[in-house]
């Protein structure tokens, strides 16, 4: 009878777990084996030139021109990267660059750094409308640098320093002026930011633990929701001392390994991701006390990172392609392994996500969601995706619409572009 008592309980226990732990599996690509996309480049297919593993990538609408920042060479990041906890000091820290792709071009033009010789090693960044010159933007961008304090086996401090970087940029011109650096203790494992203003931001920490297996149980358990969302408040912009004048607290946790952050369909919707959980939380920020509100959420179907916001310019009351753009790896089990092999294949997927048609949407909460796969490759094409959006094709009446799609990936050796159906 005991033994019929302990199979029931290990029954329930099994059926109870069959969905989170399923669902866990389906994010990590345990059961996905992507085949290479085939497509010939020129028609349809653009691969972007010295666009080196751009993690983030920013459409600007009024120039129809899309900002990024990349590494300068692929190597380095293989050795030093503490998101990916790669961890080898470098003896020179690379130093990276913010570009701007010409979406009519397919070409990608380096913004010359004035004040500004790094170290400069990318990850995620933000772009916003300078308040007082309408053909300028302010570019907020994370910068991993190694703390000058850490020896090997010497002082229980990080390895990693990393910290925020503020540029202002005339649009059009071929130049970037560094504005400041922003430091501050809270600002720990940086991944990306939602800026406000020129004076406030939110960053998030993608996860608590910097190596080891803590951090793997952070990546692999749901329950480990111990990343967070830090706000900032850059009280003197003039500041050449990054640790001066930042004011920061903590606006949110409780997600599992919230990541990239974006802006969405309306001027305060913030969109968070939750990268090892699958999940887009759309949400508010409070400025009021320097919170986050989240409202809704989506879950597209795979791992995601970057999210970005697809604004249909052809869409009328019975058809509008508005939607979020979710890139992710195919198989993230396999980063584990392959995070510091240069040579490793990863594969990527991007899918779409909007509300199915029939539903409705007020701006807060859509009854139904429907979210379906635009792109997926294993690797051939690019090598990782970590964001991924949609820059209108021109349509005309009675045409299907079309726009391109530009996808990037943390190690990825170059940006990539595939016109798709909408």
């Amino acid at each position: 009878m005991a033994g019929f008592v302990h199979l029931a309980l290990l029954a329930v226990l099994a059926a109870t777990l069959y969905g989170p732990v399923y669902r866990q599996l389906t994010i990590l690509g345990v059961f996905r084996h992507p085949a290479p996309l085939v497509i010939v480049e020129g028609q349809g297919y653009h691969k972007i030139a010295d666009t080196m593993q751009c993690e983030d990538l920013h459409y600007w609408q009024p120039t129809n021109k899309i900002f990024t920042a990349c590494e300068d060479s692929v190597l380095p990041r293989f050795k030093w990267f503490p998101p990916l906890a790669n961890l080898e000091q470098p003896a020179v820290t690379s130093t990276g660059s913010i570009h701007v792709i010409d979406p009519k071009t397919m070409k990608s033009t380096r913004l010359a750094f004035e004040n500004f010789s790094g170290p400069f090693v990318t990850h995620g960044i933000d772009v916003i409308q300078d308040p007082e010159n309408p053909n300028a933007v302010y570019i907020f961008a994370v910068n991993h640098l190694p703390n000058p304090e850490f020896i090997q086996d010497g002082k229980d401090v990080p390895q990693a320093r990393s910290q925020v970087e503020l540029f202002h940029h005339v649009l059009e011109s071929s130049t970037i002026e560094h504005v400041r650096s922003i430091h501050h203790p809270l600002i720990a494992t940086p991944n990306d930011i939602y800026a406000e203003s020129p004076n406030s931001f939110y960053v998030t920490n993608d996860h608590y633990y910097r190596e080891g297996y803590k951090r793997l149980i952070e990546d692999i358990i749901p329950a480990a929701k111990w990343s967070s969302i830090i706000q900032v408040q850059i009280q003197d912009l003039k500041s050449k001392d990054a640790g001066k004048g930042i004011d920061a607290s903590v606006a949110l946790t409780g997600l599992h390994n919230n990541n990239g952050l974006g802006h969405g369909g309306s001027k305060d919707e913030m969109l968070i991701v939750s990268c090892l959980g699958g999940t887009l939380y759309r949400a508010r920020p409070n400025s009021g006390n320097r919170t986050i509100s989240i409202f809704d959420e989506i879950r597209a179907g795979g791992q995601i990172d970057n999210p970005t916001y697809y604004s249909d310019p052809y869409r009328t009351a019975a058809d509008d392609a508005s939607g979020y753009v979710l890139a992710g790896m195919a198989r993230p089990i396999d980063l584990s392994k392959h995070h510091a092999d240069p040579n490793a294949k990863d594969g990527a997927i991007v899918w779409y996500v909007r509300p199915k048609p029939g539903t409705s949407e007020d701006g807060e909460k859509s009854t139904e969601w429907e979210s379906r796969v635009v792109f997926e490759d294993d690797g051939t094409l690019i090598r990782t995706a970590s964001t991924a959006l949609l820059v209108p094709s021109e349509t005309k009446p009675g045409e299907g619409k079309k726009a391109w799609l530009f996808v990037t990936g943390f190690v990825s050796e170059s940006v990539i572009a595939v016109e798709i159906d909408l």
